[in-house]
């Protein structure tokens, strides 16, 4: 059963690798009007829930992430896509000047309230991934955990990357793979995630797709697939709940069915999480993947 799941993801993996340049494929011959409502909607996703309150689980594996970098007290970092600022507040605690962008106000405000807090010098601003506000060359490294993966155009996203990153600088991503845990997870709510004519979120953790999309401008290029531990003080059930009231695409997949719809979407979340639960005791514990990418800037 097992191989022939794997399989399955490999068939749809070179379906949606040969659609992934279907609409918008570069900047130019983008309706203007069909991505600002596709921006419009993935912004009110995002904004929905409080994703502040689930990036609290990743915290572990964002602080490994961050080790892995190396990067030095006083180098640059961006971190695009930064939800409410995990990444760029661990790097301002390590002494790196860290800079943060996000589409949703509400998570930035929320980055603002917790630097202010720990009176960090990181600095936050509503920004989009596919335009970011920088000069070329402004960073050291840039960096996106489970974030950028989500932009509507993912060629100008790697524009992007690469070109806010110093030559010989470090482009660094954590991308859920399609075969993971997470990325089973999203294809349950794939309309939320992945609104008509936009590539799969999950090929940013397909190594193949990595290449071609960052490839070309960068000397090196690292892919390693690392486990990304959940654990849950509570069962399944309450887990897809937890999910439900504050990750944004699960909030709004539910908050669009009716009363069966809702139901049946909880029954299979639950039976995901249980098949995949190695806890005990009323306790969760997933395994998770994603795909970690480092380059360097050519």
């Amino acid at each position: 059963m097992e191989l022939a799941h794997e399989r399955l993801i490999d068939v749809v993996l070179e379906n949606t690798r040969a659609r992934s340049s279907c609409r918008w494929p570069r900047r130019t011959g983008v309706d203007p009007a069909e991505l600002a409502t596709v921006k419009s909607r993935l912004k009110r996703i995002w904004m929905a829930g409080d994703y502040d309150r689930l990036s609290r689980y990743l915290e572990p594996a964002a602080e490994d992430f961050f080790r892995r970098l190396a990067a030095p007290r006083g180098s640059r970092l961006l971190d695009v896509a930064c939800g409410s600022g995990q990444l760029a507040l661990i790097a301002s605690r390590a002494g790196v000047i860290a800079t943060g962008i996000d589409i949703a106000e509400n998570l930035v405000e929320r980055a603002r309230e917790r630097a202010r807090v720990e009176r960090l010098g990181a600095q936050f601003r509503v920004a989009d991934a596919e335009a970011l506000p920088f000069a070329d060359a402004s960073f050291d490294f840039v960096t996106s955990i489970t974030g950028a993966m989500f932009a509507p155009r993912p060629e100008v996203v790697a524009a992007e990357l690469l070109r806010v990153c110093r030559p010989g600088g470090t482009i660094a991503m954590a991308n859920w793979t399609p075969q993971g845990f997470i990325g089973k997870m999203l294809r349950a709510v794939s309309s939320f995630v992945t609104p008509s004519g936009m590539p799969p979120p999950v090929l940013w953790g397909d190594q193949a797709t990595v290449h071609q999309r960052l490839g070309r401008g960068t000397s090196s290029l690292r892919l390693m697939c690392h486990k990304v531990e959940f654990h849950f003080p509570f069962p399944p059930r309450e887990v897809v709940r937890f999910f439900r009231n504050y990750y944004g695409p699960l909030n709004r997949a539910f908050a669009s069915l009716n009363r069966a719809g809702r139901k049946n979407l909880q029954a299979e979340l639950e039976a995901l999480w249980s098949e995949h639960n190695i806890a005990r005791g009323g306790l969760t514990q997933v395994d998770a993947e994603w795909l970690e990418v480092i380059a360097e800037r050519a």
